[in-house]
């Protein structure tokens, strides 16, 4: 009998504004128990108390595609300076110009929090069809198997926490598509100021101090090039991905451990 999965996606609200989210691919067996879950974590935000929680249960017509995730590093750097100068040369050594980097800090700093991703060139034109929304990335998952052992390697370094897992399983969801050459994250959340930049050459790297402690702003940026963006909008809304092999994780790297490996 072909096996059923259902995606099931949370949205939380304070006075009609997004404060968190989660989601994830699960066998109808355990579809309960997640909406449970996620109903738990919606309330406790530090954003404010959820007024309004939307959980969706939807059964997918087609079958995950298993990948694996990103490798994992963490970067120890000291500044936002320092940050923006390290994402710089990690996202150039794969064909992103300055000026797209440039853009992308900009439109993510600037004040204006996005539920979806921009989707920016090389040069650093946006290219989602709504510039103020952007483009989210949904129908992604992990097997128990994996989601164990992605547990344990994350609990060697003190990352096995849901904000970690969930962004990395988002981003390797992203950079599986050949059409994306990289992704650069700053969370929106005041208090949380790691953020990341990822390629599909040098894997997820975390980004300590990526801003200051009590800035509100943040959001996604994925550097695209060649190929058809609908396509590329298409995969990352409605194509469903389950990890099902995880990569290395490993502590603290320079840039030059990176970039030389």
């Amino acid at each position: 009998m072909k096996r059923r999965y259902y995606s099931v996606r949370m949205r939380a609200s304070k006075e009609g504004v997004h404060i968190s989210g989660a989601e994830g691919i699960y066998v109808r067996d355990d579809v309960n128990k997640m909406v449970q879950t996620y109903s738990q974590r919606a309330f406790p935000h530090e954003k404010g108390r959820a007024d309004g929680i939307f959980i969706k249960v939807e059964e997918l017509k087609e079958t995950p595609r298993n990948i694996s995730t990103l490798s994992l590093y963490t970067l120890n750097t000291k500044s936002p300076e320092a940050v923006q100068k390290t994402v710089v040369e990690i996202l150039t050594s794969v064909g992103i110009t300055q000026r797209a980097i440039k853009e992308a800090y900009t439109s993510l700093t600037r004040g204006i929090t996005m539920r979806g991703a921009m989707l920016m060139d090389v040069e650093g034109v946006r290219l989602e069809p709504d510039l103020l929304r952007g483009v989210r990335v949904t129908r992604m998952g992990i097997t128990r198997n994996a989601a164990s052992l992605l547990s344990k390697k994350l609990s060697k370094y003190g990352l096995n926490n849901n904000t970690v897992k969930e962004a990395l399983i988002l981003s390797s969801k992203v950079n599986k598509h050949p059409m994306v050459l990289g992704e650069l994250c700053l969370s929106d959340d005041p208090n949380y100021t790691v953020g990341y930049v990822s390629t599909r050459k040098y894997g997820y790297i975390r980004l300590p101090r990526i801003k200051k402690r009590g800035i509100p702003f943040g959001g996604r940026a994925f550097f695209i090039t060649g190929g058809e963006v609908k396509d590329l909008i298409k995969y990352l809304q409605n194509t469903p991905v389950l990890i099902n092999k995880i990569r290395p994780i490993r502590g603290i790297l320079s840039v030059k451990e990176i970039l030389e490996r």
